[in-house]
């Protein structure tokens, strides 16, 4: 679920702000809103449209078609609110900075969390690979010895998928809400992929 990041009436301002600077689809409002967020927030069709009728109700935009599509501008009424409540959207330019670094902290310990999660179970599956081994004879040091062997090597293999990622976050600084998803997702699948493999070959 999307976080709200803008108290409330202050979306409404917020949007007359963008369409000071051009106008705009109502898709492009969207992704410039989630450029501004650097990919941590992204309002939903649902949240802009009903704002962008209400302030075309009140005269403060206009909308112009254009195809299918329809352009929002700001009108002399609009530009006349933006420097009336100039203060307003100052404070309100402070709150989107506060949380863009707010909702990057959260995506950072999303992936953390993810990172541990996979670890643990790796190193939950080493300790039953090693319990299982004390009952094995003698004739099967050979198969002990190649399942260590084995266990190094994933855990090698995860070291290195984890230094990787972490210099590619790192190298491309901001991180998009998609981006973390995707990461989170896939980490689960792996998680449950290799636990059924571990399942299926009796570790």
């Amino acid at each position: 679920m999307t976080p709200a990041v803008f108290a409330h009436g202050h979306l409404r301002l917020y949007l007359l702000s963008l369409l000071e600077e051009t106008s705009m689809h109502g898709y492009e409002l969207m992704q410039a809103l989630d450029e501004r967020f650097g990919g941590t927030y992204k309002p939903s069709a649902g949240t802009i449209y009903p704002r962008l009728a209400k302030l075309e109700a009140e005269g403060l935009v206009t909308k112009l078609k254009e195809g299918r599509r329809a352009i929002y501008a700001i009108t002399e009424a609009g530009r006349s609110e933006l420097r009336e409540r100039k203060h307003e959207l100052d404070a309100i330019e402070t709150d989107v900075t506060d949380s863009v670094r707010r909702l990057a902290d959260e995506v950072r310990s999303s992936v953390s969390e993810a990172m541990k999660s996979l670890r643990a179970d790796l190193a939950s599956a080493a300790r039953e690979a090693q319990t299982e081994s004390v009952k094995f004879t003698s004739e099967s040091k050979g198969t002990r010895a190649a399942s260590r062997e084995l266990l190094q090597d994933a855990e090698v293999a995860l070291a290195e998928f984890r230094q990787q990622l972490r210099a590619d976050l790192r190298e491309h600084g901001d991180l998009s809400y998609d981006t973390v998803k995707l990461l989170t997702t896939r980490l689960k699948e792996v998680r449950t992929e290799v636990r059924d493999q571990l399942k299926a070959t009796g570790i």
